[in-house]
């Protein structure tokens, strides 16, 4: 498996009849089932158009099934949502991890933590532009609720480039402070690019925009880009 890619449950559908599989096994693999229809389902008819029917059919579930699992279409796209997001944010802390705790070169390791961030992040996105559409398209139309979720997923990235700028700062103390609307405004402008880069090229692409959003967050961190390498 494409160690980028998210862990794709079994599509195929569970055994009829009698079979070994313990009833969380197959609720496990029930819902991880759905999570992965509707985000399909949506990235390809909208999450206005998206029906109970339509999810189901692409899961090999039945509505009952759905049913037992969520209450409406609202609660399962938010789950797929909040699934997206936590496993995106544990491909961001594992590649932090295989950074390391960093070496006597701070600028270098803080500027590794912001590119490492951001290729992540869109790397991911594009192996799976199903929930790369889902996360910054059809969220803006999925209601009150995956709004209210969005703003945390939103919160939670502006939070990271946070505690990057922290460990900027305490390379170079001659950057800037930023207030915290920095951050936000800073988030905000690259889940705009994204969503733009999806609806212009398309969610493959979207590796290409790590260079020019590295050089941005560079400059508002006041600093400069990294040299050329030799």
């Amino acid at each position: 498996m494409n160690a980028s890619a998210l862990p794709l449950p079994p599509l195929d559908r569970l055994p009829s009849g009698r079979h070994r599989l313990s009833r969380e096994a197959v609720e496990s693999s029930q819902r991880g089932r759905l999570l992965f229809a509707i985000a399909q389902v949506v990235a390809e008819k909208g999450y206005a158009a998206a029906t109970v029917a339509d999810i189901v059919d692409r899961a090999s579930v039945s509505r009952t099934t759905f049913y037992e699992q969520f209450p409406d279409k609202e609660a399962c796209f938010i789950a797929a949502f909040d699934f997206a997001v936590e496993y995106v944010l544990g491909q961001m802390r594992q590649a932090w991890e295989e950074l390391g705790e960093g070496d006597n070169d701070g600028e270098r390791d803080w500027r590794e933590r912001v590119r490492s961030d951001l290729t992540t992040y869109l790397r991911v996105l594009a192996s799976e532009p199903a929930f790369a559409r889902a996360l910054h398209v059809e969220a803006l139309a999925a209601g009150p609720a995956a709004l209210e979720r969005r703003a945390v997923m939103l919160s939670l990235f502006a939070d990271r480039t946070r505690r990057v700028h922290e460990l900027a700062r305490a390379a170079e103390p001659s950057l800037p402070e930023l207030q915290q609307a920095a951050f936000a405004v800073h988030t905000g402008g690259v889940d705009e690019l994204i969503r733009e880069w999806i609806r212009t090229r398309g969610a493959g692409s979207l590796p290409e925009l790590a260079e020019p959003a590295l050089a941005a967050t560079l400059a508002i961190f006041g600093a400069l880009p990294p040299p050329a390498s030799r």
